[in-house]
């Protein structure tokens, strides 16, 4: 087993959990004191294929995570921009066999509803909807899609979770979306605070598990 999926996963009151994130940008100077994430790469492909890869080592030795802990930046029109949401659900807005009788947002001859239901067990963090897409959303480009937020990993980590039978929880601290995207400091100028906000997060989450008020 990597020494990366071995750091990746924290053993907190007992249960194992494993965290993803996507990319280092998003992984502060809190978040660094408390977890040490498998790193994927961004997009939805590249999610996929690492997290479904840690999950079989992790299988394959016989630790498989009780929980698999997402968390990173969304975009958001209508949300409070440096504020941590879990998602009440995740889409891909990216799949589209419609014109072969499929259901638009549905993976053909694969069984999930368009909108991946999710656990929202943190008390005082606020839920909302996600949609994982290929694209970095900006401006008018919220107009088409059906949700409250938006990344680039998100689904694709939940399809591997799936195959694993390893339950979900999402965390996204909202980066950008209330005015349009010009550059890249746009995305990274709120990520100090989500990195503190996610920290305090997974604070809540550590105590609800290790006092066994939260069940996973």
């Amino acid at each position: 087993m990597s020494e990366a999926t071995t750091h990746a996963v924290e053993n907190w009151g007992g249960r194992r959990i494993l965290f993803v994130m996507a990319a280092p940008a998003e992984y502060g100077a809190e978040l660094q004191r408390r977890i040490r994430p498998l790193m994927t790469g961004i997009g939805p492909i590249e999610a996929a294929l690492e997290t479904g890869i840690a999950l079989q080592r992790l299988q394959d030795h016989g630790t498989p995570p009780d929980l698999l802990v997402s968390l990173g930046s969304a975009g958001a029109r209508h949300l409070e921009q440096g504020r941590v949401y879990q998602a009440s659900s995740v889409s891909w807005r990216d799949i589209d066999a419609s014109p072969l009788g499929f259901t638009k947002g549905v993976t053909p001859l694969v069984d999930h509803p368009v909108a991946v239901p999710l656990a929202t067990p943190l008390p005082g963090i606020p839920a909302a909807r996600l949609s994982t897409g290929g694209n970095v959303v900006s401006g008018l480009g919220y107009e088409t899609i059906d949700a409250d937020m938006v990344d680039m990993e998100t689904f694709a980590v939940w399809r591997a979770a799936h195959r694993f039978a390893v339950p979900l929880l999402a965390l996204r601290g909202i980066s950008d979306g209330a005015e349009e995207l010009r550059q890249y400091t746009d995305w990274t100028a709120l990520l100090p605070t989500l990195d503190r906000e996610l920290a305090l997060a997974l604070d809540s989450l550590k105590r609800g598990v290790e006092e066994g008020t939260l069940a996973i």
